[in-house]
């Protein structure tokens, strides 16, 4: 078993996830990261979320024709959809699930999980 570094960059990485609390892209973190490692570049950003997906720490979030995001597994564990802000590309946690969808699966079919994101204006990009 190999010991991994704990590094200021990976420390940084972690904080990001903390102080914005949502699904966050690549870029995101590096912005974020950048103001508390101002050293840190995409490729560590980029290695960093790679090690913490393999980890189990964060988990992705695929958004439908962007680029993927990322959250805390403690939040991905807790059954819950998102929202895609198309003007400002931000993600958001949507609490909650409609319920009901297994009278949209087709007859002899099985649903087994689903996902869910929901596409428009955040509150700030609306006003």
């Amino acid at each position: 078993m190999t010991i991994q570094r704990q590094t200021k960059q990976l420390e940084a990485i972690r904080q990001a996830f903390q102080v914005a609390e949502r699904p966050l892209s690549i870029d995101e973190l590096h912005q974020i990261g950048q103001t508390l490692v101002g050293s840190l570049g995409i490729r560590t950003v980029y290695r960093c979320v790679a090690r913490l997906e393999a980890e189990g720490e964060v988990a992705r979030v695929a958004i439908p024709g962007k680029s993927d995001r990322y959250e805390l597994a403690s939040v991905a564990d807790v059954h819950h959809h998102h929202f895609h802000c198309t003007k400002c590309d931000r993600c958001f946690d949507v609490k909650g699930c409609p319920g009901g969808l297994s009278k949209l699966v087709p007859a002899g079919f099985q649903l087994q999980s689903h996902e869910l994101t929901l596409v428009g204006l955040c509150h700030s990009c609306r006003v």
